[in-house]
């Protein structure tokens, strides 16, 4: 059975300078911030490809990405297999599945409304576009 292995990223909107936000995070929390503006934290007992990772991004207040103050997206093991399931169930699958150069991508709604995104990871990669 498909399934959740950990968190994929934690994305907010912030309500001012998402850069300060950021910076903040960095300085009160020791968020490695890296070029992009976010940050990425490893998680090394995950099996995937990538060797298990969390993004971790500051979005401006006009960002279309999500429309809700916070998205979590959630790494799983078999996006397709996943996707069936939940169709199978009944769950609203609003996007998706879509291929990227840095895995696959889905969106559903949740019970009360919230977007999630579900990503299967694979390493990043010009090759993997369209795979």
């Amino acid at each position: 059975m498909a399934k959740v292995t950990g968190i994929g990223g934690v994305f907010f909107k912030s309500k001012g300078d998402p850069a300060a936000q950021a910076a903040w995070y960095q300085k009160h929390l020791g968020m490695p911030l890296a070029d992009f503006g976010g940050a990425v934290l490893r998680w090394p007992d995950d099996r995937a490809e990538d060797k298990g990772l969390t993004v971790w991004h500051v979005a401006g207040q006009d960002s279309q990405w999500f429309n809700a103050p916070l998205m979590i997206n959630y790494r799983v093991d078999n996006l397709g297999e996943l996707i069936a399931q939940l169709r199978a169930d009944g769950v609203e699958v609003i996007g998706g599945p879509e291929s990227h150069e840095n895995g696959k991508f889905a969106w559903i709604m949740d019970l009360d409304g919230n977007k999630v995104e579900l990503w299967e990871p694979k390493i990043w990669d010009e090759k993997n576009k369209g795979t």
